[in-house]
């Protein structure tokens, strides 16, 4: 009985079933007017953002528009920099190079100016001292090498101011020094050494010295006619 029961149930000739929601109507309805109000919340929720979208779009624009004219602000402020650095960077070599001209100047001025010292001091030296009863005077005299064994002589022989023009005689060289550590002295007279003053006589020569000679100094002593001292100076290394 049971089994037929079982198949009657199971077959074809069964009789319908209808599901039915234990859920009542009110509810129902309410869930779907929950879910209608959803969908129109996200539909208001897409239109509001694509409003936004659309008012955010020429406020991006001014902003970019902003930025670009405040890059090229930028690059002129920086051209206009580059541009005042290489005028000063050009004025500073110049300034630099005026003032290497300056200093080689005056440094050429400093030597000149030592050059015109010494040549005052040297004709200094060419005046006849005040009070000179001497007729003659040996001014400039100077002594220097020109070679291992050679010495070069310079010196200016002036009359002094009331001597009677044409004064003659001679000049005699008297060297000292040592050879090989020991004293030693030579004198020199030779014919060259003849003088004939008319107002002043220029004195210039070379003195051969003999192996191991080291000169301490030079001196001349001016002479006249009849072998009388006139004037004399000394010069020493």
């Amino acid at each position: 009985m049971r089994w037929k029961l079982l198949r009657r149930r199971l077959s074809v000739s069964a009789p319908r079933v209808t599901v039915r929601s234990r859920l009542p109507w009110p509810l129902r309805w309410l869930a779907l007017v929950l879910m209608m109000a959803g969908s129109a919340a996200m539909a208001v929720w897409a239109v509001e953002s694509g409003r936004e979208a659309g008012a955010l779009e020429p406020q991006a624009r001014a902003e970019l528009v902003g930025l670009r004219e405040e890059v090229r602000r930028l690059r002129e402020e920086h051209e206009r920099a580059v541009s005042v650095a290489n005028a000063a960077d050009s004025l500073l070599k110049a300034a630099q190079a005026t003032q290497e001209a300056l200093a080689a100047r005056v440094k050429a001025l400093e030597a000149e100016n030592l050059a015109l010292t010494r040549d005052l001091g040297f004709f200094e030296k060419m005046m006849p001292a005040s009070g000179d009863k001497r007729p003659l005077s040996v001014r400039g005299l100077q002594l220097q090498a020109d070679g291992p064994q050679r010495l070069r002589y310079q010196a200016l022989l002036m009359l002094a101011v009331g001597q009677p023009a044409g004064l003659k005689g001679r000049y005699d060289l008297v060297l000292t020094g040592t050879q090989d550590g020991r004293a030693w002295t030579q004198a020199l007279s030779r014919p060259d050494q003849r003088i004939d003053i008319r107002q002043y006589q220029r004195l210039e020569g070379l003195v051969e010295l003999p192996a191991g000679v080291q000169v301490r100094q030079l001196e001349i002593r001016v002479l006249d006619a009849g072998g009388k001292l006139l004037a004399s100076e000394i010069a020493r290394l």
